[in-house]
């Protein structure tokens, strides 16, 4: 199973972001995705890969959800 967390990204420099998660910024990689982000994209993080590219709604939905389960503190 991957349990996988929801960020926007906010500086893109080559192959590394930095992605907000919450309260803190990230900084992950992202040749798994290649060209398809850009800085405002919300993409899924996981063992510090962007791992899949979301919009907003589904980033704010699995936020929530994170809540509720108490598997972050954002």
């Amino acid at each position: 199973m991957c349990v996988a967390i929801p960020g926007c990204i906010t500086q893109i420099e080559g192959k590394q972001a930095q992605v907000r998660v919450g309260q803190s910024t990230v900084s992950i990689r992202l040749e798994l995705l290649g060209d398809q982000v850009s800085v405002g994209d919300y993409v899924l993080v996981h063992a510090g890969f962007a791992i899949n590219k979301i919009d907003r709604q589904e980033a704010e939905e699995l936020e929530e959800l994170w809540r509720e389960l108490g598997g972050a503190s954002w």
